[in-house]
């Protein structure tokens, strides 16, 4: 028995010191470093109103449906946008749902945005992202849909652009990644105007 106990005793200091090194201190010094030098990132990039009332977060996409708004890509997260259901639709190039899928969305956008019917339609306004809850469009959904919240908002087509530029975010280090547009952040600029 002595013999079982003097084997079972590094197991179980290993064990115990072990989880209190990834258990305790490891996360407390993450979450230390990450809240001092990047602490609105690691707070969730959240976007309050002028009154502090949080609306959102600049990492995920809601669903704006009203003329008056830029439109996000579509999401198949949950029942559209549910960040507690963050997933893709797992659909596949040969899948005809999502073929269909996406000529329906292809008639929709062309119709709400008063596009001819042979123009063409950028890739991110109708397929969903992986996650569902990719928080940009392309600068070219983001034109596409200028025309239409300016007569929603009754605005200049040039206000509209400059909001759009003010907010379009170029690739990190101008290599990685894609410029894009935050709709959340583009939306609350336009309101931000009244």
């Amino acid at each position: 028995m002595k013999a079982l106990f003097s084997e079972l005793r590094p197991a179980i200091m290993a064990t115990l010191v072990l989880a209190a090194v990834t258990c305790g201190a490891y996360p407390l010094l993450i979450t230390t470093v990450a809240q001092s030098a990047f602490k609105e990132k690691a707070s969730g990039s959240l976007i309050t109103d002028k009154d502090g009332t949080v609306r959102g977060s600049a990492l995920l996409s809601q669903n704006f449906a009203a003329e008056n708004y830029f439109h996000p890509r579509p999401s198949a997260a949950g029942s559209g946008h549910d960040a507690a259901s963050s997933s893709g639709s797992n659909l596949g190039p040969t899948s005809q749902k999502l073929h269909d899928a996406i000529k329906e969305r292809i008639v929709a956008y062309r119709t709400k945005n008063g596009l001819a019917a042979d123009a063409t339609v950028p890739a991110d306004a109708v397929t969903a992202s992986a996650s569902g809850l990719d928080p940009h469009i392309s600068p070219k959904n983001a034109e596409l849909q200028t025309a239409r919240v300016a007569k929603a908002r009754n605005l200049s087509i040039e206000k509209v652009k400059e909001i759009i530029a003010s907010n379009t975010a170029k690739p990190d280090l101008g290599i990685l990644g894609e410029t894009g547009v935050n709709v959340l952040k583009l939306n609350f600029a336009l309101d931000a105007l009244k």
